[in-house]
């Protein structure tokens, strides 16, 4: 399958709640044929109903039609994924021990890391995931070579996923002085600016924040800092980013990854912060760390959009890891309580950059002529299914390509 002009017969998509007592009991659907024009969709017609004639068609055989997902926090660069199992050793001195830990371990494995990146790639783009975020290890002990390599991949796997990557100062950006690092970096592949705790591994939160900041608009590039410092010393950095990405001009353009401080405050700071972070278009990405959840439907209901990822797979920070943004999302919903049928369905857009088929008034928002053909094909009946019980996916479609799966 290439990116000519062809139709996709036969595929399930939802067309609205069904109601008994004005209370959602289910999900509609129906059978739909949709024609894809290199990459885009450029017809839908009911099942039943003339479509064009002459074109290639790829039976869906009734299989139900989601949204293309995203995991947008992993780290490609330095899984064990495709390799020997090894456990993390324990961690004596914190995340200080896994710093030291990288000195030695990154420079070894830099031999494999472009075939393990590449069977992490398979993974994600097998359980429906294209659209992916890396963040890949800038330092002067691996300097950009894990860049060089995970750009290798990207270039290989171009056709079945768009990956974006974040160049990312693990040991800490003035920890580490790897600012000369970072700009070469955003000159040779990498499209963002990373960072992590400016208060607690650059011991300078000022500083730290607006060196970010300075690269970022130096390169014209977006931000993505890893933010897990607690309390109040987490949120004074939020509200620290906040006045800078307003003094910039950079709204729209900044991202939190895991932002734990939101689990340790009341829920009253918790909501004035989400207000200030919506104000900015300060968005956050979240692992749903089990021992630190934060309260994502409050940040959705302020208006702050909260993406989902993985994080580690299988390294030597974390032994776990699925690779399956689906698995994220109905852990969410678990997390949360979100198990009615609407709940389900809109948490689905956590894990598609919030597009649902549904929107929250049952109406069919999705898909739509002109958009990119990137699907999930699944064995469910619906969203709400499909999030509740992991749907198996049985083909994964990228700008009208069959990354993954089969539809024979």
């Amino acid at each position: 399958m290439n990116n000519n002009s062809f139709c996709i017969a036969n595929a399930r998509l939802e067309t609205g709640f069904r109601y008994e007592d004005e209370v959602i009991i289910g999900t509609q659907t129906e059978l739909f044929h949709i024609k894809i024009d290199n990459g885009m969709i450029t017809e839908i017609v009911k099942g039943g109903e003339p479509r064009t004639a002459s074109l290639t068609e790829i039976d869906a055989k009734g299989l139900l039609l989601l949204p293309s997902f995203r995991d947008m926090h992993i780290h490609l660069d330095k899984t064990y994924y495709g390799g020997p199992w090894k456990a993390p050793v324990p961690a004596a001195k914190g995340i200080i021990t896994r710093l030291e830990e990288e000195e030695k371990l990154l420079p070894l494995q830099l031999p494999y890391a472009e075939e393990r990146a590449a069977k992490l790639l398979d993974l994600l783009i097998g359980n429906g995931s294209v659209h992916i975020r890396s963040h890949c290890n800038i330092d002067p002990i691996i300097g950009l070579k894990n860049l060089e390599a995970t750009l290798r991949v990207v270039e290989r796997y171009k056709h079945k996923a768009s990956v974006e990557i974040v160049a990312f100062p693990q040991h800490g950006l003035l920890r580490s002085d790897s600012v000369s690092l970072v700009r070469d970096a955003l000159k040779n592949g990498a499209s963002l600016v990373g960072g992590v705790d400016p208060a607690s591994i650059d011991n300078d939160i000022e500083r730290s924040l607006h060196t970010v900041m300075e690269l970022a608009v130096e390169a014209n590039a977006a931000i993505d800092l890893h933010i897990h410092d607690p309390g109040h010393l987490g949120i004074y950095t939020f509200k620290r980013l906040a006045a800078l990405t307003e003094e910039a001009g950079w709204q729209g353009k900044v991202t939190i990854s895991h932002a734990l401080a939101l689990a340790g405050v009341s829920a009253g700071e918790a909501a004035e912060v989400a207000a200030m972070l919506a104000a900015q278009s300060i968005d956050i990405t979240s692992a749903l760390s089990l021992r630190s959840t934060i309260p994502i439907p409050m940040l959705k209901e302020k208006g702050v959009e909260v993406s989902l990822g993985d994080d580690s797979i299988m390294d030597h920070w974390s032994p776990f890891g699925k690779g399956d943004s689906l698995e994220k999302a109905g852990l969410l919903a678990q997390r949360f309580g979100l198990s009615d049928e609407r709940a389900l369905a809109q948490t689905l857009g956590y894990i598609t950059g919030g597009i649902t088929p549904l929107n929250e008034a049952g109406e069919q928002v999705w898909p739509a002529i002109g958009e990119e053909a990137s699907f999930v094909f699944a064995e469910a009946s619906c969203s709400a299914e499909a999030v509740a019980r992991r749907s198996a996916r049985k083909a994964v479609m990228f700008r009208g390509n069959l990354a993954a799966g089969s539809l024979k």
